[in-house]
C-alpha cells in the first residue's frame, strides 16, 4: 500500500505537520495555491529548524536532510500521494471540492485525511462520491512538539484505513485515539469549559487575563488558557467554539464569548499576528 504523503495548505498546521513528517524521515509534497504563503511556510521551517541547531537538538546535517524530504509546489497536479492531507480554510465546501478535485488525478486507494478541528468527517465525506475513503486526521498546533493525533471516523470508514492513518501517525512519533466523528471530536469538546469559564472570568471582571493564567499555571498546567488561546490563534479558537455551540444546539454554557470576537474582529489573533490578550 503505498502511504507517500501530501499536505494540502502552507498555514501554521499544514507547514507544521509537514516539518514533523520531514523530521521522521518521511518525504512530503506540501500544496499552496499562494505563492506567498508557501515562501512564507518555507523560511519558518527553516528558521524552526535553524534554532533546533542552535539548540543542539539536531546537527546541520539533520537540517538540511529534513528540508530536501519537504517538496514545496503550487501545482495542484503535482499533489499525488498514498495520504492525501488537507489543513486548508474551515469549510465544508472546499474540503469536500479540494477532494474532489484530487481524487481524479490519484489512485483508487489514495486515502483522504482532513486536519479539521471542529467540522463533520462524515458531512464533508458524504459531498463526495467515495466517503468511505475519507477520514479525521486532527493535529494540534505546535504539530511539530504536540504528540497527540486525534483519528476521526464515520460509518463509511474502513477498519483498514484507521490503520494506515495509525501507522501514519506512528511513523510520525505521534500517540494516536481514534474517537467517532462527534462536534469537536474528544480534545476540543473537553476543552471548550477551560476557554469559555475563563472568558466569562474576564467578562465579569473577576479577575484580569494575567492573573487567570498565573493561577491555572500554579495548578500545573504549562499554559493559561489565554496564553494558549493566542498560541492557538484566537481565530481558530473562536470559530471552534461557535461550531461546537451550533452542532450541540446552542446550549448556554458554550456560547462563545464577545471578548474573543472582539479579538478576532480586530485582527489581534495571537503569536501569528503579534499580539492577541498579549503583545508578542
Amino acid at each position: 500500500m503505498d502511504d507517500s504523503l501530501c499536505i494540502c495548505g502552507s498555514g501554521t498546521m499544514g507547514s507544521g505537520i509537514a516539518q514533523a513528517a520531514a523530521g521522521h524521515g518521511i518525504p512530503v509534497i506540501l500544496y499552496d495555491l499562494n505563492p506567498e504563503m508557501l515562501s512564507r511556510a518555507s523560511i519558518q521551517i527553516e528558521n524552526d529548524l535553524q534554532n533546533q541547531v542552535a539548540r543542539n537538538r539536531i546537527r546541520d546535517t539533520e537540517k538540511k536532510e529534513i528540508l530536501q524530504r519537504i517538496h514545496f509546489t503550487g501545482s495542484i497536479s503535482e499533489c499525488k500521494a498514498g495520504i492525501i492531507l488537507e489543513a486548508i480554510v474551515e469549510k465544508e465546501e472546499a474540503k469536500a471540492a479540494l477532494f474532489a478535485g484530487l481524487e481524479k488525478i490519484n489512485s483508487a486507494t489514495t486515502l483522504f485525511a482532513s486536519n479539521t478541528s471542529s467540522l463533520s468527517i462524515k458531512k464533508i465525506s458524504e459531498q463526495t462520491p467515495f466517503p468511505e475513503r475519507i477520514i479525521g486526521m486532527h493535529f494540534f498546533n505546535p504539530a511539530t512538539r504536540m504528540k497527540l493525533v486525534e483519528i476521526i471516523k464515520t460509518d463509511h470508514t474502513r477498519e483498514a484505513d484507521i490503520q494506515r492513518i495509525r501507522q501514519l501517525a506512528s511513523r510520525m512519533g505521534k500517540t494516536a485515539v481514534i474517537c467517532k466523528d462527534a462536534p469537536g471530536f474528544i480534545v476540543n469538546h473537553v476543552a471548550r469549559p477551560f476557554y469559555l469559564e475563563a472568558l466569562r472570568l474576564a467578562e465579569m471582571e473577576i479577575a484580569d487575563m494575567k492573573t487567570i493564567d498565573q493561577l491555572v499555571e500554579s495548578a500545573g498546567f504549562k499554559m493559561g488558557p489565554f496564553h494558549l488561546m493566542d498560541l492557538i490563534g484566537n481565530d481558530i479558537n473562536y470559530t471552534v467554539s461557535c461550531s461546537l455551540y451550533d452542532a450541540l444546539g446552542k446550549p448556554g454554557r458554550l456560547k462563545p464569548s464577545i471578548l474573543q470576537e472582539l479579538k478576532v474582529k480586530q485582527g489581534e489573533l495571537g503569536r501569528k499576528t503579534g499580539r492577541g490578550w498579549f503583545g508578542y
